[in-house]
């Protein structure tokens, strides 16, 4: 294991994230469906949204320090990093480094590793299909001639686009509405390309230790083929 400032960094900041990527999701979500709440509860969500948000700069600012990389180039092979902290509703979208994971460990025992992306997977779409609803509804369902009037729309076009389904009897008419949607549609691909990825692999693996395995009842039929 790499044991490098920047590796230790990323080992015990993990638990910080994570309650941080709660506590913003939750906060954004109080903002969007608590309208009748009080002000002041509502202002209180917000401080708590911009703070995890604050965490997530520093995490960023500080990896790249500890990187010892120029911005320029800390941005180009951290390109997914930069995006999360630009919109941090995205954070569930990092199943794609739990999937380049897999690719880079392909002579070893990865039986785990893809139970372990399959399930990471099933998080993210969770935590993403409630992201993308709340966003859409935030901007949809007041909009002129809006076809998602409730939450309960904007979960409905979520899951059908998630699953690349898309039935098409909803559909967003604000620019920041159709954009949500088209990030929506993209994640799912990209989950669906890593879950499938994963799976069909793993399958392969069952298969070839399938195949490399003896007949069970091949000294008996070499002895009967002796006599």
């Amino acid at each position: 294991m790499t044991d490098t400032p920047l590796a230790r960094w990323e080992r015990h900041n993990g638990v910080v994230l994570a309650v941080a990527s709660l506590v913003y999701l939750a906060g954004y979500a109080v903002r969007v469906l608590g309208q009748a709440l009080p002000e002041a509860l509502r202002a209180l969500c917000l401080a708590l949204t911009l703070a995890a948000w604050a965490v997530f700069i520093v995490d960023y600012v500080v990896r790249r320090h500890l990187s010892g990389r120029r911005w320029p180039r800390f941005i180009r092979t951290h390109w997914l990093d930069t995006l999360v902290l630009l919109l941090p509703l995205l954070r569930p979208v990092r199943i794609v480094q739990a999937y380049e994971a897999v690719q880079r460990r392909q002579n070893e025992p990865r039986l785990s590793l893809h139970a372990r992306v399959i399930a990471y997977a099933g998080l993210s779409v969770t935590l993403l299909g409630f992201a993308g609803s709340l966003a859409l509804y935030q901007q949809e369902h007041m909009a002129p001639g809006a076809d998602i009037r409730t939450y309960g729309d904007a979960v409905w076009f979520t899951c059908t686009t998630l699953s690349t389904v898309g039935y098409g009897d909803l559909a967003p008419v604000t620019p920041l509405g159709r954009l949500v949607a088209v990030g929506v549609m993209a994640c799912g691909l990209a989950l669906l390309g890593a879950v499938t990825g994963s799976f069909s692999s793993w399958l392969l693996q069952v298969f070839a230790r399938e195949g490399e395995r003896p007949p069970e009842h091949a000294p008996e039929a070499s002895r009967r083929d002796t006599d």
